[in-house]
């Protein structure tokens, strides 16, 4: 089969032929209809987190149908529609047992540490797949297992109450969940931060305030539009600039989590921005696979709308992806770009 692969770090994707991978009793194989194009691939590529091992199929973000299922699989069936949760978890560890997966002891990510969904066909196990509803498109499944799941779980771990205000910062494929996921939690006015107006502008669509950092002080201009500050606050970016405005932007007793993929360190003013307003910087990892079902049943009721996330779609070509990939690296890109093969 056909596949994207990281050869070496620092360097453009390639294509190869490689065998169509085999499966065990309670894997499966899937035939995948749409792969889309991460961030973090972009980090991957550039070794600010480390591949292991190379060569390595890059992707996390899968959608498909099931092409064969092993001999000891009951809860999906051949040609059945699907989207995979991009972690493989043990199960036995201390944090799979207490329901904190995405730190299991064993983890293997797709396309990070096991081969992932620039490819033709992807083997995995059958409880990495979640049903996916005629209602909703490959493209669209893709992205719910990344983009909109990392702004699931992020608003749950920033214990959202209805009535409460909240800023998004970054308004690419996380973000654009996240307006609408804090608006689904209650949250009652909530402000897109960007410098892409395109962006901003399809935020304004799903009902944010959106505010232009390309041209005003998105912190001073969050504190005008509601004079407490935002109690929670997202970052989806990872540059040191928008994490700290994230943070200054809170109110008392607000609650900042860092999404965004960086390098370089937060720097916090502790006592102003911190002790004094009994301030919370929570950071979130990934998602867990039990948030899956509820999210993709909140699209299928468009509770969560993700028509406008995917703005492009590729085939699986390695010169297509590697300039998507080059894009993003300069934030650049579109929303999502999603690889159809």
């Amino acid at each position: 089969m056909k596949a994207v692969r990281l050869i070496q770090v620092g360097q453009p994707l390639e294509m190869q032929e490689i065998p169509v991978p085999a499966i065990g009793e309670k894997d499966i194989l899937v035939k995948v209809r749409a792969a889309g194009i991460c961030h973090s691939d972009v980090h991957y590529r550039a070794g600010l987190s480390p591949v292991r091992p190379l060569p390595m199929t890059l992707g996390h973000e899968v959608a498909g149908t099931v092409e064969q299922i092993g001999s000891q699989v009951t809860n999906v069936k051949i040609g059945e529609r699907v989207c995979l949760h991009y972690n493989i978890t043990c199960g036995d560890c201390y944090y799979c047992s207490t329901g904190n997966e995405q730190f299991c002891e064993n983890v293997l990510m797709f396309g990070h540490f096991t081969q992932g969904g620039y490819a033709e066909y992807i083997s995995v196990p059958a409880r990495n797949a979640i049903h996916l509803p005629d209602e909703i498109p490959f493209e669209q499944g893709a992205t719910l297992m990344c983009a909109s799941a990392t702004a699931f779980h992020a608003l749950r771990k920033s214990k959202l109450k209805a009535g409460e205000t909240v800023a998004v910062f970054g308004v690419g494929g996380l973000g654009l969940s996240a307006i609408q996921l804090a608006k689904a939690f209650g949250a009652l006015d909530v402000f897109a931060v960007d410098i892409n107006a395109d962006k901003l502008n399809l935020a304004a669509q799903y009902g944010a305030t959106p505010i232009n950092a390309s041209n005003t002080d998105p912190v001073a201009e969050i504190v005008k539009l509601n004079h407490r500050g935002a109690d929670v606050a997202i970052e989806m970016i990872g540059l040191p600039q928008t994490m700290k405005q994230t943070v200054q932007s809170l109110s008392l007793m607000g609650r900042a989590v860092i999404v965004g993929l960086g390098n370089r360190p937060l720097e916090i003013d502790t006592y102003r921005e911190l002790l004094g307003k009994e301030a919370e910087v929570i950071g979130s990892n990934d998602h867990l696979l039990q948030e899956l079902p509820l999210l993709v049943d909140m699209a299928r009721r468009k509770i969560l709308d993700t028509s406008h996330v995917v703005t492009r779609t590729i085939p699986l070509d390695a010169d297509a992806i590697n300039q998507a990939m080059d894009a993003l690296e300069k934030f650049s890109g579109d929303v999502r770009t999603v690889i159809v093969p």
